[in-house]
């Protein structure tokens, strides 16, 4: 059983990535094509922003947007401490320091209630993660982020497609981030990422960041990356993007009956008012763990952790000295959560495979 099934996609859309991967081929413009700004204008219009500037990768897509908004060393950014490592990975690479608050035990996002807390006079911008496929409370962060002046970047790198109060994901803050990494909802072939915006000027400095600080060749007028995306990679995102909004309406049923199925033997994702998910990854909260997620590798059911160590508690940043005391819900959390597989081609009897397996494996390790 495949945790994601990309072959099933693929064999699905073959003819139009084929065709849009030929078309990259035959005019040999392999680096900002024709393709790429396609895809930039598409993207733009599905997020309902001005502005789409694709990228490299998610993680040089949040490295950028902080670059933008001049995140400098000593500054402070507030994140979560229940995500990948890239989040809190890219706010230490330009010397500023990770400020966590803890996470919603139902979602796990940020507890937006506790952001105020913990602004300072150094905070320079706010970065929820949105995770596992729903988005928190931008609304609400965004009214305490302009109560305070700061801007709030999005990291929707699990959240594309998904909508708040009918809002989509990386349109509602001063910047959206997203990844096309294969795995994600909306994926290419390789690494690649997208930024959203609605404010010219930074869009247009998203652009110069993205080529080396300049637009004119020989020209920079600041720091900036190799932070470009590749054609063929904007030509495969291209080609399924059509596809993407029946996806979604496949993910979404899918993911509303392992909730139905599994509600009685272990805490099921609750997707918040107002919101949809896109069930990037479908993520149980359960007692024993380990011995679940042991139980099912030997019925040959892949059940991941994401993720079992909080972020404060990598060893990269051990210097932060973060009390785990202050984060009582991410520590349970870390201890309790496993996903199950996820895929817009998830057939019921799958499905049901999975659950009776789970069900199966509670009551063996209660």
């Amino acid at each position: 059983m495949d945790f994601i099934d990309l072959k099933t996609q693929y064999k699905k859309y073959k003819k139009e990535i084929d065709t849009a991967i030929q078309n990259v081929l035959d005019t040999s413009k392999y680096v900002l094509g024709p393709q790429v700004h396609e895809v930039e204008r598409s993207l733009a219009e599905f997020v309902g922003v001005k502005h789409c500037v694709t990228a490299s990768s998610g993680t040089d897509t949040l490295l950028m947007s902080m670059m933008t908004l001049n995140i400098d060393p000593g500054d402070e950014v507030i994140t979560s401490p229940f995500t990948f490592i890239s989040t809190v990975e890219t706010i230490s690479l330009l010397g500023a320091k990770p400020i966590f608050v803890d996470i919603d035990p139902d979602t796990f996002n940020l507890n937006i209630d506790q952001i105020e807390q913990v602004i300072t006079p150094q905070t320079k911008a706010i970065m929820p993660v949105s995770l596992f496929g729903q988005m928190p409370d931008l609304d609400k962060l965004n009214i305490i982020a302009a109560k305070h002046g700061i801007p709030v970047i999005e990291d929707g790198a699990q959240s594309f497609g998904a909508t708040l109060r009918g809002k989509r994901s990386c349109g509602i803050t001063t910047i959206g981030s997203t990844s096309f990494f294969p795995a994600k909802p909306l994926g290419c072939y390789g690494d690649g990422g997208a930024l959203f915006t609605n404010d010219d000027e930074i869009a247009e400095t998203l652009r110069i960041i993205r080529v080396h600080g300049g637009l004119q060749r020989d020209h920079y007028i600041r720091l900036g990356m190799n932070g470009r995306f590749d054609t063929i990679q904007a030509a495969v995102i291209q080609a399924k993007l059509p596809h993407f909004l029946t996806e979604l309406k496949a993910r979404e049923r899918i993911g509303k009956r392992y909730t139905e199925l599994l509600e009685n033997c272990c805490q099921p994702p609750k997707v918040a008012e107002g919101c949809t998910s896109n069930y990037a990854i479908y993520t149980i909260r359960i007692p024993n763990r380990d011995q679940v997620a042991a139980f099912l590798k030997e019925k040959g059911i892949p059940a991941p952790v994401y993720y079992p160590v909080p972020a404060y508690a990598q060893p990269v940043f051990k210097s932060l000295n973060v009390n785990k005391k202050n984060f009582p819900i991410t520590e349970q959390v870390c201890d309790e959560v496993l996903s199950l597989p996820m895929h817009p081609w998830l057939t019921e009897e799958a499905q049901d495979f999975v659950v009776e397996s789970v069900k199966e494996a509670a009551a063996v390790t209660v």
